[in-house]
């Protein structure tokens, strides 16, 4: 992995995008990033992401138990159409040689 290119910027993004596919858990989504990234990442860097998102409105959460359950509500939606559509620009021809 190139040390170089770092996604920490892209963390709320790609919550968004993890949660667009249905409702997780905190442990849920760091799961999923770990799958995508090669390495978990830890709860002092999910649920932060995960409060901020919250206070803009972009993610809600539901109590299950002890545990909480994220998912997008319809501006974390909105956000995230708007988000691919500017990253699609920005890297269209990523591939083209």
């Amino acid at each position: 992995m190139f040390s170089c290119c770092d996604v920490r910027g892209m963390l709320g993004v790609l919550v968004l995008k993890i949660l667009s596919c249905g409702a997780k858990s905190g442990d849920g989504i760091a799961e999923e990033l770990g799958k995508r990234r090669g390495k978990k990442p830890t709860p002092g860097t999910i649920y932060p992401a995960l409060k901020e998102l919250k206070a803009v409105g972009l993610v809600a959460f539901e109590k299950k138990g002890r545990e909480k359950i994220y998912s997008l509500t319809p501006a974390g939606r909105k956000e995230l159409r708007r988000v691919t559509c500017t990253v699609c620009n920005i890297f269209y021809d990523f591939f083209e040689k």
